[in-house]
């Protein structure tokens, strides 16, 4: 079954264009600045991370109702391939240009703006609670938003009506998650569930910890980045986001203890959920615990059947010199015959198992695709002279090699694809 499974899968993702699968992509939401007085442009200004919150919102809310959604760093990609400044006043013609550079069926794009009530429009940010060295967040202004939204489908060259949400800065997440379900109603009608149960499945946040969530998604400092989602962290431990993105941080320091610490902490009903298992299993794989990381992939595998976590969940249990090694790299070499990582992997576990021949033609393979792979080269020569694991050869002790990309993607086309036709 799994196997099937993910030969599927696989052909899914490689057929897609074909099969019509449908992705979509959220554009920033531009800061319209209708009141050109320099007090009312100053307290503007303060509110652009608005229009990176609502993207997000709205990203977040398409992607866990199953839509192929395009993240924040692709859209980012498309403007500067465009020569885009982000967050700029979006013309149907632009929201074209950036879904044909995006191959995304849906665009959805939009504006807001904002008005501070007269009594604190002149006020100045407060400094509260404000992580030291960065942009205070949290502004004492206080007023009414409007957002403006569209859906441009580029299939059928056709674009929505403008639906409009409006009310206090204070009520910021609620206005977007109605926006949310309002644009996944437009999107794919029949995953959209009623609006009462939509609002039920996404845990109210709170504002500061979003303002900061979001100021430290646009900062370029990594240091500015950490102290912005740790702030957010402590004003609203439900909010997994921040969590993710710290956990990401200790990772790429390879403090991997740390990383595992913060995305332990991530619900299963956060967006980041699998992807932050996958990545929790590496940073306990990277720490020595080796039965923590077989449970975390062995549960992610069940959920999402992807090579990369089948071939690391082999790696977890190849430490552990568990016999269920070699079908897990099975597994993920059926997914992808021809990825020389899965096909080094299955072939180490032959030759831990006493099957030199059936591992050398692994090796081979491998040396097919990169000559210069000297392990492959080593290991092969111990399968011509038929020589198994030697006590104390740390030349090729624990030489599994992991995979450090999670393609939920290609999973959520599966579903996209197969699921209607049943």
């Amino acid at each position: 079954m799994v196997r099937s499974s993910l030969a599927l899968l696989f052909f899914a993702v490689s057929a897609a264009p074909e099969l019509n699968a449908q992705t979509s992509a959220v554009l920033p939401f531009a800061n319209r600045i209708t009141d050109q007085s320099a007090i009312a442009q100053n307290a503007a200004a303060q509110m652009d991370w608005i229009g990176e919150s609502i993207a997000e919102t709205l990203r977040d809310a398409l992607s866990s109702r199953g839509v192929v959604t395009l993240n924040r760093q692709e859209t980012s990609a498309a403007y500067r391939q465009l020569n885009l400044r982000p967050r700029v006043l979006m013309t149907q013609a632009s929201a074209l240009k950036i879904g044909e550079a995006l191959d995304a069926e849906q665009v959805v794009y939009g504006t807001f703006e904002f008005t501070a009530d007269e009594m604190t429009a002149g006020a100045t940010p407060s400094r509260s609670a404000v992580p030291a060295g960065v942009t205070p967040a949290t502004p004492a202004v206080r007023g009414t938003l409007k957002i403006t939204a569209r859906v441009f489908d580029r299939r059928r060259l056709k674009q929505s009506p403008e639906f409009l949400e409006s009310g206090n800065l204070d009520n910021l997440p609620v206005l977007e998650a109605h926006l949310a379900w309002r644009a996944l109603a437009l999107i794919a009608p029949s995953l959209a569930p009623p609006e009462a149960d939509f609002r039920s499945l996404r845990t109210p946040i709170r504002l500061d910890a979003l303002e900061n969530f979001i100021r430290g998604l646009l900062a370029s400092a990594p240091a500015q980045q950490e102290k912005y989602f740790l702030q957010s962290a402590r004003l609203d431990s439900r909010f997994g986001h921040p969590l993710y993105f710290l956990g990401r941080i200790h990772y790429d320091r390879k403090e991997y203890r740390q990383a595992a610490e913060w995305l332990q902490k991530i619900s299963d009903a956060d967006v980041h959920y699998r992807e932050a298992s996958f990545l929790l299993g590496l940073a306990l794989y990277q720490s020595g615990d080796f039965p923590g990381a077989n449970k975390t992939f062995q549960t992610l595998a069940d959920a999402v059947p992807l090579g990369e976590v089948f071939n690391n969940l082999g790696a977890t249990q190849s430490r552990r010199n568990l016999p269920q090694a070699l079908d897990s790299f099975r597994k993920a070499l059926d997914g992808d015959p021809n990825d020389s990582d899965y096909l080094f992997n299955y072939g180490y576990a032959l030759w831990r198992k006493g099957d030199f021949t059936a591992a050398a033609d692994r090796f081979r393979a491998v040396l097919d695709r990169n000559t210069g792979d000297q392990t492959a080269t080593i290991l092969l020569g111990a399968c011509l002279k038929k020589q198994g694991p030697r006590p104390g050869d740390a030349r090729l002790d624990a030489v599994e090699r992991l995979k450090s990309n999670f393609e939920e993607r290609a999973y959520q086309l599966l579903r996209a694809l197969v699921e209607p036709a049943r």
